[in-house]
């Protein structure tokens, strides 16, 4: 279906007062230079255990592979940056799962843009997608022009950081214009985020090691840790933000405003001590519907447990 420009700018301020805080439109085909990227990646084997990123290659770099008769991806941000984070001597969380999963409240705004769409433009064939399906998202986000990749390989916004979350819309929907390909870099000779990661998982080339990462460790692997990496992980018992933490322009960000990511009360109070004694029933209290749940019980202890004794074996 044909989109105008005019119609353009309804569905970018539907998106916006549904709280999305940004939104980019970019024409569907093959990602041919990403194609490279990531097929180097995995031949590197920098995905770790993560196997699943092998499968489905093509639909990762073509969408009109995943949904049949796409002809545009329409790339949504959402700010995820709370008000206050966890302090003093705690084991640490990444801030994105802070709240209860994202994957639940997104596509519920996804899915309520599109019926917006469908009633105040026309009824469109699409899927809507929030990291569930092989779509290289950061991609699109670079090429809708909503954010530069960082050298951390995180989408940046100008003026905005970081701290959000990634969603698309893949569509029958074939905009009059589309928005430039490719926001502009604003990292320049910063290296922060290289210089700060304590796992060296940030390569110079804007490639990372999923497979020295923090986050991979403490979410993806399920065998047991690393002991040489012992006293690497900086306290951090689900996901890092160190990388994020240490950026200039996240030195924008501003809280959200989605009680939907509130934390559960207790959360930004427990000490180590606090972690160290979680029991079953805490653990489903405090992470109901949360992130953190992906780990499980078992795997947060393991984690605890790696990060009480900080020295090698």
């Amino acid at each position: 279906m044909k989109i105008n420009n005019r119609q353009k700018e309804l569905i970018r301020q539907k998106a916006l007062s549904l709280g999305f805080n940004n939104i980019g439109f970019a024409k569907a085909g093959f990602l041919e230079e990403e194609a490279k990227r990531f097929e180097t990646w995995l031949k590197k084997g920098y995905h770790g255990k993560m196997t699943y990123l092998e499968n489905h290659f093509e639909k990762r770099l073509d969408p009109t592979k995943l949904v049949e008769g796409a002809r545009s991806v329409i790339s949504l941000s959402f700010n995820y940056y709370p008000s206050q984070v966890q302090t003093g001597n705690t084991y640490k969380i990444a801030k994105y799962a802070y709240g209860k999963d994202y994957h639940f409240n997104l596509k519920e705004k996804l899915r309520e843009l599109v019926t917006f769409i469908n009633s105040e433009i026309g009824m469109i064939e699409g899927r809507v997608f929030t990291d569930s399906a092989p779509i290289l998202e950061r991609a699109w986000a670079r090429k809708t022009g909503i954010g530069w990749e960082g050298k951390h390989s995180l989408i940046i916004q100008k003026n905005k950081g970081s701290f959000f979350f990634l969603a698309e819309i893949i569509s029958d929907l074939d905009f009059e214009t589309f928005d430039a390909e490719f926001a502009t870099d604003h990292c320049g000779t910063c290296t922060n985020c290289i210089d700060a990661c304590p796992t060296e998982a940030i390569l110079p080339n804007r490639m990372v090691k999923a497979n020295q990462c923090i986050s991979y460790f403490t979410i993806e692997l399920k065998d047991e840790l690393p002991t040489k990496l012992k006293g690497k992980f900086e306290d951090w018992m689900f996901g890092c933000d160190i990388c994020q933490d240490v950026c200039p322009w996240n030195k924008f960000s501003l809280p959200h405003n989605e009680a939907f990511f509130e934390p559960h009360p207790d959360l930004l109070q427990m000490t180590k001590q606090d972690w160290e004694d979680i029991t079953q029933d805490i653990f489903r209290d405090i992470f109901k519907k949360s992130a953190v749940k992906r780990t499980k019980f078992g795997g947060l202890i393991r984690n605890i447990n790696f990060l009480k004794n900080k020295k090698t074996d």
